[in-house]
């Protein structure tokens, strides 16, 4: 039976791990170090290492991957393949080259089109009515590695990061298990990628969930979809964060970037283009709210500016 290590580290990654135990011989799970985690900062493990256990198999967490005990553990337990999904490290040449079958990822996007950290938030925040998987072989690029298969996903117009995440790591793997037994035995053959049509997404930071209210309504209401749960969107109110958990466009009017104002009973914020309906909101230190609960205490709303 073929050995696979696999690496990987978010929920996102379970199906495949999952799927991989169920039909290969998985000699060993690579993933990221215990990280604190919640208000009590307490050391959390990574839902890979969590399902990885829970199935017997070895784990080993290193910093990076480059740490001589990480290559050590690596070429002991003599993978025939290893297999990639959202691990979160970039695998140098002397870890490619080991596997004789090379290293696999699954990928969140239909390659070329959004290569790099954040796929999934990236193509909502972009207004595309499709996205996929992708499994490709790689090589030492960021995502630039060899297409062997594909799958497409639509979008829809309430999905979040959240929701499309889901569906597309069930999809991600479904789709790793059919495309390998045709890699291994040679029918399926790497394609290059057309560079000229690559995009890029790249890693997301807390700050980039702050709403520039100058971009239209329908841009920032994509990113509230898109940003949810990491890393969340909001704005700044009365010196502090106030979240956004889920918002709409309103109607195009003529209105100023940052002026408050209520439709339908929600708070609202004026964008280059059009309102940006507030349908759930958190004040800091508070529980969610609608956004209608949320303007009975918030008083001076409308007098504010943003």
């Amino acid at each position: 039976m073929t050995k696979v290590v696999f690496m990987g580290s978010p929920e996102f990654s379970l199906p495949t791990l999952s799927g991989l135990a169920k039909q290969y011989e998985v000699v060993g799970v690579v993933t990221q170090p215990d990280r604190p985690a919640g208000r009590g900062r307490i050391m959390t493990p990574p839902p890979v290492k969590e399902l990885a256990l829970s199935l017997g198999l070895p784990v080993i967490q290193p910093n990076r991957l480059r740490e001589p005990d990480a290559l050590t553990q690596l070429q002991a337990w003599q993978p025939d393949l290893i297999v990639v999904t959202a691990f979160g490290q970039i695998l140098r040449q002397n870890v490619l080259d080991l596997p004789p079958k090379g290293c696999i990822n699954v990928h969140a996007s239909l390659l070329p089109r959004w290569r790099g950290a954040a796929p999934i938030q990236a193509v909502i925040a972009a207004g595309d009515a499709k996205t996929g998987v992708t499994v490709m072989k790689m090589d030492a690029g960021v995502d630039t590695g060899a297409i062997l298969s594909q799958s497409p996903v639509e979008i829809t117009d309430q999905d979040t990061g959240e929701t499309l995440s889901s569906r597309l790591s069930v999809k991600g793997a479904e789709l790793l298990l059919t495309t390998l037994p045709g890699y291994l035995d040679g029918s399926i053959q790497p394609q290059p990628q057309d560079n000229t049509l690559a995009t890029y997404a790249p890693m997301l930071k807390k700050e980039d969930g702050l709403l520039d209210l100058i971009l239209p309504a329908e841009v920032l209401a994509r990113r509230v979809r898109a940003y949810q749960p990491w890393p969340g969107t909001y704005i700044l109110w009365e010196g502090d964060f106030l979240k956004v958990l889920r918002g709409h466009c309103g109607e195009s009017l003529a209105v100023q970037p940052g002026e408050h104002g209520v439709v339908d009973r929600r708070p609202a914020l004026g964008t280059s283009q059009g309102w940006l309906v507030l349908d759930e909101v958190q004040p800091a230190g508070k529980r969610p709210m609608p956004g209608e609960v949320f303007l009975r205490g918030a008083h001076s709303w409308i007098s504010s500016n943003a």
